[in-house]
């Protein structure tokens, strides 16, 4: 037996804030619900839920730009099916007006509805928007985020927004004629071109929004694994 040291003493101290830290360590999680709370629990284990974190994070934005990118499809394809159905409006007018039965009054009535309906066909241009950015008349690209690293990203083309030249086309053919109703076969055409060049843009439109669709759903399972696979590192197992 030794007098200035008393290893038995030395040793339960030891044991005592062994215990101690460990116990803290417990009340930690229990209160957390975290088995990592710091580096020092897993610092292994806290990069790695880290980065999945960041992954998980970026998902859910991710799948609200797509959401946006969505909403903004939606609203170019309702522009274009409005100015759809005036081209079709005015093809009947146009229809209308090579009877040779019209009279004048009758063509001037024909003509009338018809530059309006192209009055407002060229308003309609201008006006469809999302969130202050044109759509339908638009020369710029449209870049989204669909993913949470750099270089995941879904462009929408101006080439599928824009109806610009298939309307354009129809310049010259702004108003019946209203002398020589065989000269309306030309409004007919010029119609028909246009309805096709919106039939092909609203096509487009559907195949983007089908591709956001899928986009946002594998985003919300890839998300909530990334959150289960985190929970298995980070949260705390009461039973243990």
């Amino acid at each position: 037996m030794t007098i200035n040291t008393n290893v038995m003493s030395i040793n339960a101290q030891r044991n005592a804030s062994a215990n101690n830290n460990s116990l803290a360590t417990s009340l930690q999680r229990l209160s957390s619900g975290l088995r990592v709370n710091s580096a020092k629990d897993d610092a292994a284990g806290l990069a790695i839920a880290s980065n999945m974190d960041a992954q998980a994070r970026g998902m859910n934005v991710a799948i609200r730009n797509s959401n946006d990118g969505i909403s903004l499809v939606q609203t170019a394809e309702s522009g274009m099916a409005i100015i759809g159905d005036m081209l079709q409006r005015m093809r009947e007018l146009a229809v209308q007006a090579a009877n040779g039965t019209n009279t004048t009054n009758d063509l001037s009535a024909l003509d009338a509805e018809y530059q309006e309906l192209w009055s407002e066909i060229d308003r309609t241009l201008s006006s469809v928007e999302f969130n202050g950015t044109s759509l339908l008349d638009t020369s710029a690209d449209l870049v989204f985020q669909i993913g949470a690293n750099s270089g995941q990203i879904l462009t929408v083309g101006s080439a599928d927004l824009s109806v610009t030249a298939g309307i354009d086309a129809m310049s010259g053919q702004s108003a019946l004629d209203t002398t020589d109703t065989s000269a309306n076969d030309a409004n007919i055409d010029a119609i028909d071109t246009a309805i096709q060049a919106i039939n092909s843009s609203r096509a487009t439109l559907g195949a983007i929004q089908n591709r956001f669709n899928y986009t946002v759903s594998f985003l919300q399972a890839a998300s909530e694994n990334q959150q289960a696979a985190r929970g298995r590192i980070m949260d705390a197992d009461f039973a243990q």
